[in-house]
């Protein structure tokens, strides 16, 4: 019986799997260094799948190829024990220490997500296998040649390469990230000593009492003013310094009134647009604390294991070319240049994203940097600043961007006015992925405007309050209802829970939009959109234009609303988010199915729902089983239309700053109820608006994370 397999096919696969194996490392490591920073900025499906691919195949395959390697050593000299080894495996052996490198990863991603993080001990237990194969592969095959001196300087830069990706997230991870954080033990003032000086004074004679408190902290510090430093330089130094407090929230730690206080007086002097400059920052930090090495290689241990790494594979790539070749095969020995060229080339280019962060633009600028000693910071910092910016024109490192800058879309009624389900579609209900492919077909992802970023931040800044328990309230307590506490709305919304106020508020201000604008000559949809991208309320503004900002920003706070309901429920409440979106959905789609309205306009169908008389509330009518809120919605945008109808002359102003009012209570309570690590782990899908706001009320005191309301207060005897 012939063989399945041709032995010239086997020949060929043995000769070739183990090169193939440490190319396709090489390849990977290459990917995910050029791409891992990417992701930060964009928020691509594509991308993301793609860097989950080749982060978990780049340690499966340097980990199979060293299995390869160790098994063909010990072939080898099994087969030949009274002779010297093959040169070529001599060779081959040589390129363990490079999948040590390998196996390191690139700077850029030393984590995928968070959990990578928390499992830093099967990483280090990996280390201590991985390396002793790789030891075990080059001490097999040592014969005293210049290769094997030279593996010797590489396997101690791999050991160094791959010691640094389990120190990063060992330190990443959630106990190694807290434990940095946490202050020294603090007794505080010493009362046993206070009540002895009591007793004893009092035991003298005197009439003791407690004199007045002093507060021990009174200062307040401020980073930069305001008015005086607002360059680039300065927005980073800013924003480290606040990064240094606000970096407990990862870590779910408390902060001190005094930071409050500082934050707080801070930010009310900013304009909204460095305010989130400065956020932005912070978060791009935070996003290299849990995904990168950059903190790691900065420091100063970090440094000089750098430093010694990068100059051991310079030495080998210098001396390797030196040394005689004949005994070796030519394609190994093309593969091997490669190997160095590739090492060489990694390390160059981590090198250019190191000098790009921010973190080193930071240390550049800082007045305590060792080169501000001896004169030449500035000169240090303008040479990395041309040649970051050279680099960038060239193309070979990304733009200064440190996240997406878009928010997610998603649009009820969009979604279900479409036709009857095709044949392929039907195949996909067959194996249950219709409905996520529904959810991701129709998504999509806008450019945030300038002005929305403005009215948010200054709806935050009006809730402040010198309170630090009012301040906690407003996290905690939903505002929507209060909105509409006097209206005839208010019977719609008092108490549901969140997701369905969301789904609620979101058909009613579609409903609310589709209707103003139909009545009126309107620009369209993308038309709108790109008239927002830049637009910013100023005193000129008119009423008109005001009105129409709030309309189309009300729209799109809604649809992102509804976006997060449903592809990242985890960061809103826990709610019945996701039953009540799929029986609102079915109702819809059967009514619009009834009504025959898959066959016309988007107004046609919001103008059938409207014409549905609702006198008799849905729940009394359906009973509770379904948990649909289509016809409760449609009642809201009555109640609001009607009060518009009662005000004729206010010109749906009045409607449009209510709606838009309940749009960002609902968001910012979102993003202050929401687990730090579901902010933590979107920093490497995009960044999400939610994230920003979150840190944004935080800086303004509007966080139940401020638990301490003093600081230190000493007690004075009173001697009389």
């Amino acid at each position: 019986m012939s063989a399945i397999i041709q032995p010239e096919w086997i020949k060929f696969l043995n000769d070739w799997q183990l090169r193939i194996l440490v190319l396709c490392s090489l390849l990977l490591q290459i990917f995910l260094i050029v791409t891992g920073n990417r992701r930060k900025y964009i928020s691509k499906n594509w991308l993301r799948f793609m860097l989950w691919l080749f982060y978990l195949s780049a340690d499966w395959v340097a980990t199979v190829a060293l299995g390869i390697l160790s098994h063909g050593q010990s072939d080898n000299e099994k087969c030949k024990r009274s002779s010297k080894l093959d040169p070529n495996y001599v060779l081959r052996a040589f390129w363990a220490p490079f999948l040590l490198v390998h196996l390191g990863g690139p700077d850029a991603i030393t984590a995928y997500a968070l959990a990578d993080n928390d499992l830093w001990l099967r990483h280090l237990l990996g280390l201590f296998v991985q390396v002793g194969i790789a030891g075990y592969v080059f001490f097999r095959s040592w014969e005293g040649t210049p290769v094997n001196y030279l593996g010797a300087v590489i396997f101690a830069a791999g050991l160094i390469k791959y010691g640094e990706r389990t120190w990063a997230l060992s330190s990443a991870s959630r106990d190694g990230f807290r434990k940095s954080m946490v202050s020294d033990p603090d007794p505080g003032p010493n009362y046993a000593k206070f009540m002895d000086d009591y007793i004893s004074k009092k035991a003298e004679g005197y009439r003791v009492s407690l004199g007045k408190a002093i507060d021990e902290y009174q200062v307040v510090h401020h980073p930069n003013s305001p008015e005086s430093n607002l360059d680039a330089a300065a927005t980073l130094r800013d924003a480290f310094y606040f990064f240094g407090t606000f970096k407990k929230l990862f870590a779910d730690l408390i902060l001190s009134f005094q930071d409050r206080k500082s934050s707080r007086s801070f930010f009310e002097k900013q304009v909204w647009d460095r305010a989130y400059r400065l956020v932005e920052v912070e978060l791009g930090l935070i996003y290299d604390i849990f995904y990168t090495k950059t903190f790691q290689l900065l420091s100063p241990l970090g440094i000089v294991l750098r430093l010694v790494g990068v100059s051991l594979i310079l030495v080998v790539f210098i001396f390797f070319p030196f040394i005689s070749k004949d005994h070796y095969s030519t394609t190994d020995v093309v593969i091997t240049y490669i190997l160095l060229v590739g090492a060489i080339i990694l390390e160059m280019y981590a090198v250019l994203i190191l000098l790009s962060s921010d973190r080193l633009m930071i240390w550049l600028s800082g007045n305590g940097t060792m080169l501000s000693f001896v004169g030449i910071k500035d000169c240090v910092a303008f040479a990395t600043c041309k040649a970051v910016s050279f680099f960038r024109f060239l193309g070979a490192l990304p733009a200064i961007r440190r996240w997406s800058g878009t928010m997610g879309q998603y649009n009820l009624l969009t979604v279900c006015l479409k036709d009857k389900l095709t044949t392929f579609e039907k195949v996909q209900q067959l194996f249950r992925i219709y409905e996520l492919l529904e959810r991701t077909r129709h998504r999509y992802r806008v450019d945030i405007p300038k002005g929305l970023k403005q009215l948010v931040f200054n709806q935050l800044e009006a809730r402040i309050s010198s309170d630090v328990e009012a301040n906690v309230q407003i996290c905690t307590l939903r505002c929507d209802q209060t909105v509409l506490k006097d209206t005839k709305c208010f019977e719609s919304t008092n108490g549901v829970d969140f997701a369905q106020s969301i789904l609620t508020w979101h058909i009613a201000t579609d409903l609310c939009y589709v209707k103003d604008h139909s009545n009126q000559n309107e620009m369209s949809m993308l038309e709108a959109t790109e008239w927002l991208r830049n637009y910013i309320i100023t005193d000129q503004t008119s009423s008109v234009e005001n009105l129409r900002f709030k309309r189309e920003i009300s729209r799109l706070l809604s649809d992102y609303m509804l976006y997060l309901l449903i592809m990242c429920p985890f960061m809103l409440p826990s709610g019945l988010g996701t039953i009540r979106f799929q029986d609102t959905r079915a109702e819809a789609m059967e009514f619009f199915k009834d009504r025959k309205c898959f066959l016309g306009t988007k107004e046609l169908a919001c103008d059938k729902l409207l014409q549905i008389n609702t006198e008799i509330a849905p729940s009394e009518v359906k009973g509770d089983r379904s948990k649909s809120v289509l016809f409760d919605a449609c009642r809201l945008a009555k109640s609001l239309q009607s009060e518009e109808d009662e005000n004729p002359g206010a010109e749906n102003g009045e409607k449009w700053e209510k709606i838009f009012h309940v749009w960002v209570d609902l968001l910012s309570f979102s993003a202050a109820n929401c687990d730090w690590k579901d902010h933590a782990e979107q920093l490497r899908r995009g960044g999400e608006f939610l994230t920003h706001v979150w840190l944004l009320m935080a800086h303004f005191g509007l966080t139940d994370h401020f638990q301490i309301s003093q600081g230190y207060v000493r007690a004075k005897l009173s001697l009389k």
